[in-house]
């Protein structure tokens, strides 16, 4: 016991501050941790940058980021991971689109970490019909 709190001591262990890391296996335990201490860290995005190249994709999705062509998506408010993957994916031929390969092709990896964050901080409105 503490003197004068009334408490008992307690060592904790990982087991106890992570209850599900008594189910996990080493390596998965590992992993998780990585991961939660991943989540919180980004490298750092320029949105001005940003801004200024998504002005050549303004033509289809708009100044906003809505789209003004009925073919292509929204890019307002989508989550940055999910536009990087698409851009990365047009870039390197695992997703064909006519306009879209020509348009990514030439992005650089900052480039399009740069439009990603552009796009995903612009923030929407969602409003539920009457």
């Amino acid at each position: 016991m503490t003197p004068g709190c009334g408490h008992r001591r307690t060592a904790f262990t990982l087991a106890d501050r992570m209850p599900f890391s008594r189910s996990l296996t080493p390596p998965a335990a590992v992993l998780a941790l990585a991961l939660a201490a991943l989540a919180g860290t980004t490298t750092a995005a320029d949105l001005a940058a940003g801004r200024q190249k998504a002005q050549a994709c303004a033509v289809c999705h708009g100044p906003k980021g809505l789209s003004v062509a009925p073919d292509a998506p929204n890019l307002a408010g989508q989550p940055a991971l999910y536009l990087g993957n698409q851009l990365r994916a047009y870039r390197g031929g695992a997703r064909k689109h006519e306009v879209m390969t020509v348009m990514a092709k030439p992005l650089s990896d900052d480039d399009i970490q740069n439009l990603a964050a552009w796009f995903a901080a612009i923030q929407i409105e969602a409003r539920l019909p009457d």
